[in-house]
Order: structure tokens, then sequence, then C-alpha cells
């Protein structure tokens, strides 16, 4: 592990809300779109014992940072956490409860993909705990789905959707847009779709050609931006309709059911994680940390076994505190509170009051100095407000 030490920000009065992120990295088949940290499952599956080893290993071994602190929200993500058994996800659950204070009330995500859906298991992941399930349906079109290399089909998608309705409190489907080939009225229907299973939460995100995927060597034809916006007005619209929030870039809910975990991330809260590749971000009074384990799967069991999973440790810089917070904040529609800045990151407003004001006459920040809120326009360009925050705009 190398640590890189920096200058720390003021003092913080009191430590975020925690949450913690476990990472469970394989997938029956890697999408040609996915740059996350995922890895197709061996022919014989993956080693789901030695993995949950690991990360108890990696858990124990992280407790000094956390120590005493409440969790208020569990997130199992990848790769696809589905492919890991009901007993399994059961193990890891009663490892985090017995280690950390977990809230009773705490949200406890898991995605889960529809091609891996049967209904027993599903039954087995409630039992086991999990209140909230994030289903990543993508699109209910086979056409769609072939495209965007996903491994299930419309038929698949409509059963696991109809299974979270029935089985978990609350649940969320992940559609996306501006797929190759698609038109709004085929978005129009993927829309219809999935809010005939009246889901409480809806994430639409639009199709990006990253780096280093296979779309990005061979890129697919996509509508173009103006019929990428077209479908986003027409989302904004449809959803709004139906009784939904629009309460960040990517995210609608209906009243009480915003993704809590996601809500810590935006406003800057702390969140411990585990597993191959998960990056973490703990506060102490004196200064902010990110940390990040190993990425590849059999490098991190090693390392975790070894009783040290963290691969990099780094102080944040006082003048990167800005674009961190903001880089969050500035995605939930209606912003957040102005003294939350000062709370997270223990600095003044004073000390970014030039870029504050620049955003403002700019068009892209509301004028209201009790919060720290995108406009529409600000909304819609979204990278230039946040630029504003990065350390070469703001003097330290």
């Amino acid at each position: 592990m190398s640590t890189i030490a920096f200058s720390r920000p003021s003092g913080l009065t009191r430590l975020p809300p925690l949450g913690v992120y476990v990472h469970l990295p394989w997938c029956i088949r890697k999408c040609p779109y996915c740059d996350f940290n995922s890895h197709e499952a061996p022919s014989g599956g993956a080693d789901e014992g030695g993995y949950l080893d690991a990360l108890e290993a990696d858990l124990d071994a992280s407790l000094a940072l956390v120590w005493g602190r409440p969790v208020q929200t569990i997130f199992i993500g990848g790769g696809t956490p589905s492919l890991f058994s009901p007993q399994g996800i059961d193990r890891l659950l009663a490892s985090l409860r017995s280690r950390l204070r977990v809230a009773p009330d705490a949200e406890v995500t898991m995605e889960a993909n529809p091609g891996t859906f049967e209904r027993e298991r599903f039954d087995g992941f409630r039992a086991a705990g999990v209140n909230r399930l994030s289903l990543g349906v993508q699109s209910f079109d086979d056409a769609r789905l072939e495209a965007i290399g996903r491994v299930h089909d419309s038929r698949q998608a409509r059963e696991a959707a109809r299974a979270a309705a029935e089985i978990f409190p609350t649940f969320n489907l992940d559609l996306m847009y501006a797929l190759p080939g698609q038109t709004l009225a085929q978005l129009g229907e993927d829309l219809a779709q999935a809010l005939s299973f009246d889901p409480p939460h809806l994430s639409l995100y639009h199709l990006t050609l990253e780096p280093n995927t296979l779309f990005a060597r061979f890129p697919p034809v996509v509508p173009d931006e103006d019929q990428a916006a077209e479908m986003q007005d027409a989302i904004e619209e449809r959803l709004e309709a139906a009784g939904f929030e629009h309460y960040e870039v990517s995210a609608y809910a209906r009243p009480g059911h915003r993704s809590r975990h996601n809500l810590n991330y935006w406003t800057f809260g702390d969140y411990l994680g585990l597993g191959a590749g998960a990056h973490g971000k703990l506060s102490f009074h004196d200064r902010i940390v990110r940390y990040a384990r190993y990425r590849h799967p059999r490098r991190y069991v090693e390392a975790a076994l070894g009783g040290q999973a963290i691969e990099t440790e780094k102080v944040v810089l006082r003048q990167d505190l800005p674009f961190e917070f903001m880089l969050n904040a500035l995605r939930l529609t209606q912003g957040v509170p102005a003294g939350l800045f000062q709370e997270q990151t223990g600095l003044s407003l004073a000390e970014i009051s030039g870029a504050l004001a620049r955003a403002t006459q700019r068009g892209l920040l509301t004028p209201d100095p009790a919060r720290l809120a995108a406009t529409d326009l600000g909304l819609r360009f979204l990278n230039d407000l946040q630029a504003e925050f990065l350390p070469s705009s703001v003097p330290h």
C-alpha cells in the first residue's frame, strides 16, 4: 500500500453519515459498454466461499477506521451480485451486522441482473436481509438488448421486474436510452413497460461510449445529440406526469423512495468500500481520506487474506475539496443547503466565493445564498458548472 499525505482541511465538527459498499466483481459476460471493474465468471463459477473469506478479512482489517460509527446504508454492487447464492448474501450481511453498528432500519440494496433471475433466489435474497433491489433491465426491447450485449431478453426482464415488485419493500429499475438504433417511440414503449410494474424508483442513463470498452473500439451508431436531448426531455415529461420527482441527474423517485445510499454519495457522506477494486471515502476530524482496493479479484483475495486489501490511500488535498464536494452535490436537482459545504469539508464558503459568483453570473448556479444548486441551464451544462470549482479555478 502506498500512502500519500497532503495538506489537510480545517477540523470537521462532526463526521458525516456512513454507508458500506461491497463489490462482487463477476458477471456472466461483460457488456460492451461497461467500464466498471467486472470480470467474466470462470466456467466452473466464482469461488464464492473464498471471496467471502476475503471480504471478512478486509472488513476485520478496516474496523479501526470506522469503529463505533453507525452504518445507515449497505449497497452490494458489481459485477452481478445476483450470481452469488442467497446463502452467500446471507453470510455477507451477517458478517457486516456482527462487526458494524448497522442501523435497524438500514437500507440494504443489492444489484441484480434479469439474466440470473429465479424467483426462489429473489425470495432468498429478501430473507437474507436485502430490502431494496436494483434491477439492471436497461430495455424491454429484445433488439435493443441484443444491440448492447445484454445476456437477458425482454421476457426475463418482465418476469424479474414483476418479482421485484412482489418480493421487495422497494426496488429500482435501471433503464438506458440513446441506444443503438433506438427511436423516440421505442423509448416511450420502454418507459410504458417499466411504469406498468409501478416501480418506486427509476434510474435513466444515457448510453456513453466509455474509453477502454468494446464500444469505444467498435462504436455503434447511436442517436445524435439532438435526438438524445429530445429523449431526455421526453423522459422528464413522462415521469413527472407519472408522479416521479427528478431528484438527481439520472434518478427519479416516488415520495419516500429516494436511494438513501446514493444520496449519501451526492451529499459527500462517507462510505467504506470492500471488495475487488472498491473505493471508499472516510472522514476524520483532521482529514478526509480516499482508499482503493486491489482491482483484480485474485490479487484482491490474496491481499485481503494477508491483511492488506488497500492498494492506495490518499488524504484529499485541501484545494481539491471544493471540486470533490460540488462534483457530487450539484448532481442533485434541488442542490444542497449551503451550510453542508462547511459541515462536510471543514472549509468556509468564503474560500470559494469567487467560483460561486462566476457560476451565478453565467446562469449556471442559482442566486439563492441558502442553497448550492444548479439552474436548469447548469444541469444541462453540468461539466462546465463543476469545472468552476477545480483547483485551478479556486484560489488557495
